[in-house]
């Protein structure tokens, strides 16, 4: 059962019209290919893929699964949304409550074991030996764990464990980390002690999150929780600066995450588009570019979607642009994400910037102030316009929306 019905706000406009699962990555994937990718490279084809957060793109870009061969009369994939009916039927309240919502999905397919999993998460990971791990150990519940970096750790779940992987403290994103061991948020569960301990809920003993209920509610109980070590690649590009971080690093010589071989091939809904196509006066230098586009200009180290036009004279460095966007001639762009369907107009310099530190932006100060601009989807940036970095563009903005001069400064918002 795969959680895809985050909003991802901390993404800014990159997911305000679509979940965070459904944000395009490395050119012609979305985010949460790759999970259901390792659900069938795993072998495993009985899938569910809960949402709620503007699921639209989501279930356009998932359909039957016929990319991942789950089109099947048996098992498959199937899309479950909240909704309104007799009894406590509602909007999820939380990762858990999602999941007892949608209990009967267990049952009919007379599951004995879940395994949960989160459809923002980039990473490949073969699931068998986690269960097997789960089997061996006779768990009542299993978190594939990872070492993250202490400064980080506040963000995550962090546990203590015991000599044989027994999880003997739990915190949820605590203030203090008192060590460094994350959950990944991927969850082995046995199915009869998860509908128990979610149908245990009361109004003093909430049971809507994973992290915050139910794992401390297990842990009092007495139930056997492991934690299973994984040491592969794997990232939450649940913000601006690790997403614009992660997509980058695909692009070096040899990324920790590649997408090249042919062993664990990710899986994608892909548009039948002409190869991509390159001018005379085109340079492209350590960069991706996906079917359909067409390059006259130069592109270093950048990552170009289905469909995008970079005209003559113009200059994309550090930069993931999305699909069916176009860079009009002589446009300057740089550490910008751009998102779908975005026209940069003639001479347009977007990212730039003529300071060592920027101040980050004034509405979203939080969520960005590591140096990139990011525009929205449909956007229109008129001929001329400057704009600084740790700027945001948000979605369908037109020439009436910029001020009359055309300048915007560093941490600005349109």
């Amino acid at each position: 059962m795969i959680l895809a019905g985050g909003e991802g706000a901390r993404l800014t406009v990159l997911s305000e019209k679509r979940a965070k699962p459904a944000v395009p990555f490395a050119g012609k994937f979305r985010i949460i290919d790759f999970t259901i990718s390792n659900c069938v490279n795993s072998g495993l084809y009985t899938v569910a893929v809960l949402t709620q957060y503007r699921p639209h793109s989501l279930n356009e870009h998932i359909g039957i699964g016929k990319p991942w061969d789950l089109d099947r009369l048996r098992g498959g994939v199937r899309l479950l949304q909240p909704y309104q009916g007799r009894g406590e039927q509602n909007w999820y309240a939380g990762t858990a409550d999602a999941i007892l919502q949608n209990l009967n999905f267990l049952s009919e397919n007379n599951a004995d074991t879940a395994l949960i999993l989160s459809g923002d998460h980039i990473y490949k990971m073969d699931y068998g030996p986690m269960l097997d791990f789960h089997q061996q150990k006779g768990a009542d519940l299993t978190i594939a764990v990872m070492p993250v970096p202490i400064e980080e750790a506040h963000r995550f779940g962090i546990m203590e464990t015991n000599a044989e992987d027994e999880i003997v403290q739990f915190y949820e994103k605590p203030e203090e980390p008192p060590s460094n061991l994350a959950s990944m948020g991927i969850y082995v569960f046995n199915g009869r002690i998860l509908a128990q301990r979610l149908q245990k809920k009361g109004a003093d003993d909430p049971r809507s999150d994973f992290g915050q209920h139910v794992v401390p509610a297990m842990l009092a109980a007495g139930d056997r929780v492991f934690s299973y070590p994984f040491t592969g690649y794997w990232v939450d590009v649940g913000t601006i600066d690790a997403y614009w971080k992660t997509s980058l690093e695909l692009l070096e010589s040899n990324p920790a995450l590649d997408l090249y071989t042919d062993n664990w091939p990710i899986f994608t809904r892909s548009e039948e588009r002409p190869p991509a196509k390159f001018g005379p006066q085109a340079q492209v230098v350590q960069s991706m570019v996906s079917n359909g586009c067409e390059v006259h200009g130069l592109v270093t180290n950048s990552i170009l979607s289905p469909g995008v036009y970079i005209s003559p004279g113009a200059v994309v460095r550090d930069s993931v642009i999305m699909n069916d966007s176009w860079v009009g001639p002589g446009a300057f762009v740089e550490r910008v994400i751009i998102d779908k369907q975005v026209i940069i107009g003639f001479g347009a310099q977007v990212g730039h910037t003529q300071l060592t530190a920027p101040p980050p932006n004034e509405l979203l100060p939080d969520k960005l102030n590591s140096g990139h601009t990011v525009i929205g989807k449909g956007a229109f940036i008129p001929d001329g316009t400057q704009i600084g970095t740790n700027v945001i563009v948000n979605s369908d903005r037109s020439e009436e929306d910029f001020p009359p001069n055309y300048v915007v400064d560093d941490g600005q918002t349109v």
